[in-house]
């Protein structure tokens, strides 16, 4: 869904238009701009810019967000995928000038298609045996990003592979703390859990991180095609089963707990998607992967879910952001590490409650 921009989320369209002039994406600085923001999302600000009979998409840090969301760093990563991945979006140009809209961006196409949020999946009655293909889809996707040449595609120094499992458990651990508004006990079982239960061994690839329904881009009419992936705002070298563990965090299933179903509404609920220990089955014939330690990854992805929700929420609190999605965050966040102990204590990833 499209919406008007957010008070306070605005653009200087007069600093913006000599921007876009300066890189040859437009003609005239008289010309008229219509900005819509786009309102899905949780993370970066993303922006629909039209002008001259022409599109542009324009992503930048939230405001008031003081670390991480490194544009720069996206941009340099799409643009070297731009050299051999058709499903990342084409870029444009980048800004690190503050002066411009207060805080750098940049601008990538407008890829055209389907994003599958779950108002869209109702909307558009997607039958169980459609599910089936988007599933298939949505995986041979993940297996064909895990499985690209990073290094010929210039990207061999975007990540340390070497240690990774271990800085990921340390560093989402201190951005909760730093992120704290609440005592949540199930937060403090779940982060000592992961720091004793890492695995050891495991081989490392390029990974999305943040890999999902609603950051892929279908192709009207036609589900077995993907245009695109979006969102590559967390992508690294490290472990593929992190980034699959990610994913599974974000996978409610329709056998879930009433209040995981509502706290994470999904399409993964509705008929023809299947929960998430034959997700993982699917995954691991598809990629040729042996799947050790399944339980940590869940958790990990859900504790790491977890941290970027308390992130949201304390930015909220402290009135540095107003969109109202915001205001229940916390609990969202509580209840992540909730469904985190519960997979712990049960050693499985399905029927937790």
């Amino acid at each position: 869904m499209n919406q008007k921009v957010r008070k306070g989320e605005e653009l200087n369209e007069h600093t913006l238009k000599e921007f876009l002039q300066r890189n040859d994406l437009i003609n005239d600085l008289k010309s008229d701009l219509n900005v819509v923001q786009y309102s899905n999302g949780f993370s970066n600000l993303t922006y629909l810019l039209q002008i001259e009979n022409k599109e542009f998409v324009l992503r930048r840090p939230p405001v008031g967000a003081k670390y991480g969301h490194d544009m720069g760093r996206e941009y340099k990563v799409l643009s070297a995928l731009n050299k051999g991945f058709d499903k990342a979006p084409k870029t444009y140009a980048f800004c690190e000038n503050e002066q411009v809209i207060g805080a750098n961006f940049y601008l990538m196409e407008k890829v055209e298609g389907v994003i599958l949020t779950m108002k869209e999946a109702l909307k558009r009655k997607v039958s169980e045996q459609a599910f089936e293909q988007i599933v298939d889809s949505w995986l041979n996707t993940y297996v064909e990003l895990h499985n690209l040449d990073y290094k010929s595609l210039g990207l061999g120094e975007l990540g340390k592979p070497n240690g990774y499992v271990e800085r990921q458990i340390n560093t989402w651990t201190k951005q909760y703390l730093k992120a704290k508004t609440d005592e949540v006990k199930e937060a403090e079982i779940v982060m000592k859990w992961l720091a004793e239960n890492q695995p050891k061994k495991y081989n490392h690839c390029l990974i999305h991180n943040d890999f999902r329904y609603d950051n892929i881009v279908f192709e009207e009419g036609n589900w077995k095609k993907v245009n695109a992936i979006l969102d590559w705002e967390m992508c690294t070298l490290g472990d593929p089963l992190m980034d699959l563990g990610t994913s599974l965090s974000y996978w409610s299933t329709a056998q879930d707990h009433e209040m995981v179903q509502k706290g994470l509404a999904s399409p993964t609920t509705l008929a023809g998607n299947p929960n998430r220990a034959k997700l993982v089955e699917m995954y691991a014939q598809k990629s040729g992967k042996s799947i050790d330690n399944l339980v940590f990854y869940y958790v990990y992805g859900l504790f790491k879910l977890a941290v970027i929700v308390q992130q949201i929420y304390y930015r909220y609190n402290k009135g540095l952001t107003n969109d109202p999605k915001f205001k229940n965050l916390n609990h969202t966040a509580a209840l992540l590490c909730l469904i985190g102990t519960q997979a712990i204590n049960k050693n499985r990833i399905d029927k937790l409650f």
